[in-house]
């Protein structure tokens, strides 16, 4: 049984559930996924489409939504026992659910485990309740579990493997109607509702400063899958300019600079190689509120897996259209700093680890059904 909430944790669930079907094929693996996850081969007992939101006080509506899934799937797994549960991040809900599962005597794998390096570090002591095993796919998170007594494997980065875009660059920028030798700006304004209805109109905003700076600039928005028509109605963009649905990783190989929202979208630029400026606000309620619980002075993930600054990062009020235009045409206009972001981002492709993160997954998953069974088959002698 798997459980993933939102399109990254969807991504690599559908990536480890192909691995998982090419090492055992007689494997059957359902759960809480989406389009990815069934993609793989998994067979959904609820989607997670409309789950996912970002805030304290915007999560209160989708109480109801959550308590009523997460109700099916613990149902699922009394009835079903399966072998074990993987949780993919996710934690406010994982957590409950991998509790409730951990009661029924179902062994608990936590993959892509929260950022408690991140923010709220005490929920390490949830995850050595609830988990068997976690798989990190940053190095450095592998002795902070250890140290905390949490049986822990690093297996990578499955975004090594996943980022990477089936076009060039010519011809996808052709289809769009666009000049392949134009200057091109990425807007990725993030994959859940509230997140674009916040950050588009910004980033849109900073576009049209930048294409009255920087002679042909043209602006490519890249939307996630699944979201309303009406959160990009209205949106201004200069012309030429074009809105691509799920196909990011051709829009980032297409770029010559990204103008992103924080997450993991930052890693899968940096594993294309493009110079970013990263952007992020919540509801004045929601970061106020949750500022404090933050102890960390950075908050893109390339500058968290760098350990330095690497790209800028513009922040709540420090957002604004005009600083994001500033950083961007500087990255467009100054071969020097360019290079200078590439180098770092050379560095956080470095700590990311080699190609095959999910077969290293699910190869550890699958060992630790084959030492169970053993184990069984011990007692039972």
């Amino acid at each position: 049984m798997l459980s993933c909430g939102e399109p990254s944790g969807d991504l690599y669930a559908g990536a480890l559930v192909r691995e998982l079907r090419a090492q055992q094929p007689d494997i059957t693996v359902s759960g809480l996924g989406g389009p990815e996850f069934v993609a793989g081969g998994g067979r959904l007992v609820a989607d997670y489409r409309g789950l996912a939101v970002t805030g304290l006080t915007e999560a209160v509506a989708k109480i109801p939504r959550s308590y009523a899934i997460l109700r099916r799937l613990v149902a699922t797994a009394r009835a079903q026992r399966p072998a074990a549960l993987i949780v993919v991040d996710f934690p406010d809900f994982n957590f409950p659910l991998a509790k409730r599962v951990r009661a029924l005597g179902v062994p608990i794998i936590y993959y892509i485990s929260p950022q408690i390096w991140a923010w709220r570090p005490g929920r390490i002591k949830t995850i050595r309740r609830i988990a068997d095993r976690v798989l990190v796919i940053f190095p450095f998170e592998e002795q902070m579990y250890r140290d905390a007594g949490v049986p822990v494997e690093f297996v990578g980065h499955p975004l090594v493997d996943l980022a990477k875009s089936t076009v060039s660059r010519e011809p996808f920028l052709s289809r769009l109607g666009l000049k392949p030798s134009a200057p091109t700006i990425a807007l990725l304004p993030g994959s859940r509702p509230n997140e674009v209805k916040r950050i588009l109109p910004e980033l849109a905003a900073a576009g049209r400063l930048i294409a009255a700076r920087v002679p042909e600039a043209q602006c490519i928005v890249a939307r996630a899958p699944g979201l309303d028509d009406r959160l990009f109605t209205g949106t201004v963009v200069p012309d030429p300019s074009a809105v691509v649905e799920g196909e990011p990783d051709a829009v980032l190989a297409s770029a010559d600079v990204v103008l992103t929202a924080s997450g993991t979208a930052t890693v899968q630029t940096a594993l294309h190689d493009v110079p970013m400026v990263v952007v992020y606000k919540l509801s004045p309620l929601t970061y106020r509120l949750g500022r404090p619980l933050v102890k960390l002075d950075r908050f893109a993930m390339v500058n968290l897996i760098a350990g330095e600054a690497v790209v800028p990062e513009l922040i709540q009020d420090a957002f604004t259209a005009e600083a994001v235009a500033s950083e961007a045409v500087s990255m467009l206009t100054d071969p020097a700093r360019a290079a200078t972001i590439r180098e770092g981002l050379a560095r956080v492709r470095g700590r990311l680890g080699g190609p095959g993160a999910s077969r290293r997954a699910a190869a550890a998953i699958l060992r630790m059904g084959v030492a169970r069974e053993e184990s069984s088959v011990e007692r039972m002698r």
